[in-house]
């Protein structure tokens, strides 16, 4: 697919020419996951945990879910670095809107290992639950991955 320019709109009677675009989900690949349904936060995490298995920088990632708290797509919403990964709540919510989820939760890794919540972490997590509730999709959990255990923020009483 190539990208647009100003000097492509084409210029008649009318005005410019304005592209008329369709959006649309592409499915990459599918994966069986032990859990695909979340009732609790360890649900969550277990999900989360065994998507970024092996993950050697930080992996933020949306679990879209549907009505009856299903799993209908995971997105990679960003990759960064060793202790950082760029979040905005418009790369967040496109998944969502795109795979009709009726809410959410984020997860991402902490590659050192250690689950607890950078002040980063939290202020990420409070502009998506905004965010979410503009646009009607519950942000029910930010999942934070470690070696041995998770962060729950919905536990914690975070959100």
């Amino acid at each position: 697919m190539r990208q647009l320019t100003l000097m492509d709109a084409e210029v008649n009677d009318y005005g410019r020419s304005v592209a008329v675009v369709r959006l649309s989900m592409v499915r990459e690949r599918e994966a069986k996951f032990a859990v695909n349904e979340v009732r609790s936060p360890g649900d969550a995490a277990r999900l989360a945990k065994e998507f970024l298995a092996g993950a050697d920088r930080e992996y933020f990632i949306v679990l879209c879910l549907d009505t009856k708290n299903r799993v209908n797509a995971i997105n990679t919403v960003s990759v960064g670095t060793l202790n950082s990964s760029l979040v905005h709540p418009r790369e967040v919510f496109k998944a969502a809107i795109l795979a009709n989820a009726a809410a959410v939760v984020v997860a991402h890794n902490h590659p050192s290992g250690d689950p607890e919540p950078s002040r980063e972490d939290v202020e990420v997590t409070r502009r998506l639950v905004e965010a979410g509730k503009i646009m009607g999709i519950e942000v029910l959990d930010h999942i934070v991955i470690g070696d041995e255990n998770y962060t729950s923020f919905k536990q914690r009483g975070l959100i």
